[in-house]
This record gives C-alpha cells, sequence and structure tokens, in this order.
C-alpha cells in the first residue's frame, strides 16, 4: 500500500482508536455470547456479515478484488481465512465466555511469541538474542497472571481457548509473510472472509440461528439496561470487526508495520481496564505484574525479528 503525504500523529490515532474498538468488541461480543448465543454461531454471524460488507466495499472500490484466486494464492487465502479469521475468532469467543476479557486478549496476543520462535527454529531465521528474554518475560507472567503456584485461577476450557486463538493467529501473520501481504490489502480481506463465512456457515450455519428479536442485558455496571440481540451482533460486525480493521489498515499508511503491531498491544491492557470497570473483573497486585511481564514479552518479541516483517492487515481481534 502506497503511503503518501505520512501524517505519523494520524497514524498513531487511527491505530489507538482501533484498538480501542477491538476491545469494545470483547465487551460487547461477551454480551451476545451471555444472551444465548453459542461462540460458533457468534462467529459465523461476524464472518459471514463482515464478508457481505467487504464484498460490497469492493464492488464499489475496487471491483478486481473479487476476482477468483487461484493456484498457491488460493491455498493461502483459504489457510488465512479458515485458521487465521475463523478459528482465531471462534476459540477466542469461547475464551471471553470463559475467562476474564483482559486475560482472553493477552494469551491471544502471545501470537508475536510463537511467530519469532517458529521463524528461530523452524524457518532458521536469525533472531535476536532478545528472544530468549521475551520468551522468558512471557511464561512468568503467564505464570503469575494464571496463579499456577496454587492452582489454575481460571477456568481450564477458556485458557486452552485463548492459547489457540494466539496458535491461530500466529498462523494468520506467517501466511501473510508467505506472500499474501504482496497482494492487494482489499483482496486479501474479502476472500479471506469470503472463506471464513463459508467455513463457519458449514460449523454453525446462519439458518439455526434462535429468534433475534429478544434483547440483550449489557451485564456488569450496565446490568440495568438492554438493548435489542440484533443490534449488538450488528455492533460486532461493524465496529467491532469492519471500523477497526479500516483504522488500522489506514494507519499503515501513515507508521511502519513494526509500529502498528506494538502500538496494537495495547489491546490486552485496554481489555483488563474494561474488565475491571464493566464487569467487575480483577486481578491481585501480583497478576498485574504478571500481566505487565507478558505484555513486554509481546513488544520485546516483535523487535526480536532482525527483518521486520512485512505489513499485514489486521483482520483478527
Amino acid at each position: 500500500m502506497a503511503r503518501t503525504q505520512s501524517r505519523p500523529s494520524l497514524g498513531y490515532a487511527l491505530v489507538v482508536g482501533g484498538a480501542c474498538f477491538f476491545v469494545l468488541n470483547a465487551g460487547v461480543s461477551r454480551v451476545v455470547l451471555r444472551a444465548g448465543i453459542d461462540p460458533a454461531l457468534l462467529t459465523t454471524f461476524r464472518t459471514t456479515g463482515s464478508a457481505l460488507l467487504f464484498v460490497l466495499f469492493a464492488v464499489v472500490a475496487d471491483r478486481s478484488a473479487l476476482r477468483l484466486p487461484r493456484g498457491r494464492e488460493l491455498a493461502l487465502l483459504l489457510l488465512l481465512g479458515v485458521v487465521g479469521i475463523a478459528s482465531v475468532q471462534w476459540t477466542y469467543n469461547i475464551a471471553i465466555d470463559r475467562i476474564p476479557v483482559g486475560m482472553a486478549l493477552l494469551l491471544e496476543y502471545l501470537a508475536p511469541v510463537l511467530v519469532v520462535l517458529w521463524a528461530r527454529f523452524v524457518q532458521r531465521q536469525h533472531v535476536r538474542r532478545t528472544m530468549w528474554l521475551a520468551v522468558a518475560l512471557t511464561l512468568v507472567g503467564l505464570a503469575l497472571v494464571a496463579q499456577i503456584a496454587s492452582g489454575l485461577a481460571f477456568d481450564g476450557l477458556g485458557m486452552l481457548a485463548g492459547l489457540a486463538a494466539a496458535a491461530c493467529l500466529a498462523t494468520y501473520f506467517l501466511v501473510g509473510e508467505q506472500g499474501v501481504s504482496e497482494a492487494d490489502p482489499i483482496r486479501v480481506v474479502v476472500w479471506a472472509f469470503v472463506f471464513a463465512a463459508i467455513a463457519m456457515n458449514v460449523v454453525r450455519p446462519l439458518w439455526t440461528s434462535p429468534d433475534l428479536d429478544g434483547s440483550a442485558n449489557l451485564l456488569g455496571a450496565l446490568d440495568a439496561y438492554e438493548v435489542p440481540l440484533w443490534l449488538a451482533i450488528g455492533w460486532v460486525v461493524v465496529l467491532g470487526t469492519l471500523t477497526p480493521f479500516f483504522m488500522e489498515l489506514s494507519a499503515l499508511q501513515h507508521l511502519p508495520a513494526t509500529v502498528v503491531t506494538m502500538v496494537a498491544t495495547l489491546e490486552p491492557v485496554g481489555a483488563a481496564a474494561l474488565g475491571w470497570a464493566w464487569f467487575g473483573e480483577s486481578l491481585d497486585a501480583l497478576q498485574v505484574v504478571g500481566g505487565l511481564l507478558v505484555v513486554a514479552g509481546i513488544v520485546l518479541a516483535q523487535a526480536s525479528r532482525a527483518v521486520p516483517p512485512p505489513a499485514v492487515p489486521e483482520v483478527a481481534g
């Protein structure tokens, strides 16, 4: 994507704004889940609604993006859609339904650590020695947050789902580095979401959805309020997916991809704050220290690559 008239201040504003929308989406997604929509069905709504809107955008902005992918590009986009988008969002939805939203995002954002380990041991790339410090900080931090010494503090399935989301998100980044990042970003996201939507409609079709005429309680500090269920689902699609995606994609016109990704690590911190303010979720002092260690490890892992990875539009969060 060409950068014209780069404005770093605007880039920072866009990526921080996108991170804020992703954080809010964690809370709204929990509202939808607690209203009776299961994680798989919510993922189907999110991927299908986003795919339709991305296709409509391509029709207006760039119809060449709708050209059917073939060969290696088709295989990469299938993997990107099924694993890097559908599976990320499905496992993430399971996690936020069972453990604090801050912890769920913290686990998902372990993806950069997994990517740098893959680069070092599988791709045999040179990485800086700071990688080992990043891994150590992350492991110690997770041990403190999860209170492993006294038994897991959180639901085991929720923790596993968060780790699975990290593995799927790492796959998303790695697939992007293997050639998808060279393609038009609109084309990438259109077809990735189309394939994600197809996959999720096989797993949990939209037509199996219950009646959406009901209401969803906003829970926690907003327990006195309710909104139409369809409106909450609409938020997840439009303001929880499309809006932050375009904000972070636009930020890449003004900032390097490494900077955009590092600033986006504000999301676990913001999610922890959201969980405290909205749902009354809190961590003790040792767990807070652990969370900060994990974030430090994630940032350090991002900086450990000798060659910065190419820009890949962030579509999962």
